[in-house]
């Protein structure tokens, strides 16, 4: 009826006084519509991602992108549940080895062809492929046929099976505990086999899936550009485009003065005037626990690293706790232990190595370092450099002198570069944060310390651990895992590969005019911009 009435004033026709009134009602509306359409949702990016690629991210920087991109077969709701992603239902055999994935129909990936079970073999085939070299390969090992495959002894992966056009069994080896909780992962999202086929190595830098968002542009070093997918299955985003805008090197405090200035939708909490940042008026401001672990990882396979007693010197040479107050403003809570609060297992009981200068002393003489004598210089790594972490850093260098021991920080701010530097294990010793994929302790412990873990950058391999953590993974009796996990966590602890400093809480500033932002234990990375509305 309004189209009829439009074509009327076109037509030179006479309308009423009323239906002049609706129709300046209709275009405010459409205009008003349009308007807030046309907002875009800006948020920062501490560093470029190496790829966008599901099945290679190994940083938090692709994976906040890519999550809004892809979609797995199941994914977290905001208390971390498992809810319907691609798959509407599944089952289980008694004996948790065989699962059967149910797809839902018409679901499309951005370019326009409907997902099927093939896209499902082939993603989870490829994440095992040896050539891809994903970090999650390992994951996979547990789907029957997978480890031969992923070694390169088999020709395709006999636990993988498209039944039909919208089903999937996936036959597994052990029962492995928490294996459809890391279905939803980033890793394990569903990419176009078409597409990739044909894309290559270049997949990475043009994604395409069935997300929320559709890939745009990605303008290294300054933002990668998604657009709404109208389309999607569980309903369209109420924003128009996410545009990330990129800070190389985690400059928070150039990102905080840009989210004043409202050129950012939201914004990490810089250190920098703390308690009056947060309390400002005129901004939202979100805090909730996280599972995550900031630490210093030594390269066990470089000397001296390799000695035992030479990191524990390190580690009982640093005051983390005065670290934290001094340079940090207290924001942080002490890791005493890898696995944070909250996570299974978490072990109030544990026994760290504290801040003891004479006990480090004690352990360089009796590596036959006395005062560090003969001792090599350590070289550190740092993928950011800002002025509070270059104060973090001059502290560190101080405390390791102040007991003998010589070291220099090196700082690679291009995180693709900074991450091949760890995974050729070339770093002696490095700065880094882990936030978890999955709630869960093996995400944790199994990825960062087993021996065959490919993200495992510090080297470390200790039978024993390696053997608990294998036996924790199948084991269904909840605190019979606990225990498993909380014997291994103490032997990493005590071997000293990792330096614990701090667990972050999720701390973010949001403009007024955010709407609906619902954050999870898993952080920045899964918060569900689709549901996100500007008013």
């Amino acid at each position: 009826m309004r189209w009829r009435g439009l074509a009327a004033v076109r037509d030179g026709a006479t309308p009423s006084l009323p239906l002049i009134a609706l129709l300046t009602v209709c275009l405010l509306l459409l205009a008003g519509a349009a308007a807030a359409q046309s907002l875009d949702y800006r948020r920062p990016l501490g560093n470029d991602p190496s790829t966008l690629d599901p099945a290679r991210i190994s940083d938090i920087y692709g994976r906040s992108v890519a999550q809004q991109i892809f979609d797995g077969l199941v994914a977290f709701d905001q208390t971390l549940a498992i809810m319907p992603a691609l798959a509407e239902h599944w089952t289980a055999s008694r004996d948790g080895l065989t699962w059967v994935f149910t797809l839902r129909k018409g679901v499309r990936f951005h370019h326009g062809r409907e997902v099927t079970a093939d896209d499902v073999v082939f993603s989870f085939t490829r994440i095992l492929d040896p050539r891809l070299k994903s970090s999650a390969a390992e994951t996979f090992w547990v789907i029957k046929g997978g480890r031969e495959f992923a070694e390169g002894r088999a020709r395709s992966v006999v636990g993988l099976k498209a039944l039909d056009t919208h089903a999937v069994e996936i036959t597994l080896t052990e029962a492995f505990v928490p294996f459809v909780t890391a279905l939803a992962t980033g890793n394990a999202k569903i990419v176009p086999r078409d597409v990739v086929e044909a894309a290559g190595n270049d997949f990475g830098a043009r994604p395409i899936g069935t997300g929320p968002f559709r890939f745009v542009a990605w303008e290294r070093g300054r933002s990668i550009t998604l657009a709404a997918n109208r389309d999607y299955f569980d309903g369209p985003p109420r924003l128009a485009r996410v545009i990330y805008r990129i800070f190389p090197g985690e400059p928070w405090d150039a990102v905080y003065d840009e989210f004043v200035k409202g050129n950012l939708e939201e914004s990490p909490v810089p250190t920098r005037n703390h308690g009056s940042v947060v309390s400002a008026p005129g901004r939202q401001y979100v805090k909730r626990p996280q599972f995550n672990l900031r630490f210093y990882g030594l390269n066990v396979r470089m000397k001296p690293l390799d000695d035992r007693r030479v990191r524990q010197a390190i580690v009982h040479a640093i005051d983390r706790a005065g670290l934290i107050q001094q340079v940090f403003q207290g924001r942080y809570h002490l890791a005493q232990s890898i696995l944070p609060l909250g996570t299974l297992g978490y072990n109030p009981g544990v026994r760290p190595l504290t801040y003891d200068p004479a006990r480090a002393r004690a352990l360089l003489a009796e590596a036959g370092y006395p005062r560090g004598a003969g001792l090599p210089p350590v070289t550190i790594w740092a993928g950011a450099r800002t002025d509070r972490l270059l104060e973090e850093h001059a502290r560190i260098v101080k405390s390791l002198a102040d007991v003998g021991i010589r070291a220099t920080y090196q700082y690679q701010t291009d995180w693709p570069a900074f991450s091949r530097l760890l995974i050729d294990g070339k770093a002696p010793m490095f700065m880094y944060s882990w936030n978890a994929d999955i709630p869960d302790p093996d995400n944790f412990l199994f990825l960062l310390f087993h021996s065959r873990s490919p993200r495992n950058y510090t080297g470390y391999a200790n039978p024993v651990v390696d053997n608990l953590l294998l036996t924790a993974r199948n084991e269904r009796d909840a605190q019979r895992r606990v225990d498993l996990y909380r014997k291994a966590e103490q032997l990493v602890l005590d071997d000293a590969p990792v330096l614990p400093v701090w667990h972050y809480s999720y701390e973010r500033l949001f403009q007024p005019s955010v709407k609906s932002v619902e954050v999870n234990g898993l952080g920045d990375p899964y918060i569900p911009l689709r549901k996100i509305w500007l008013q």
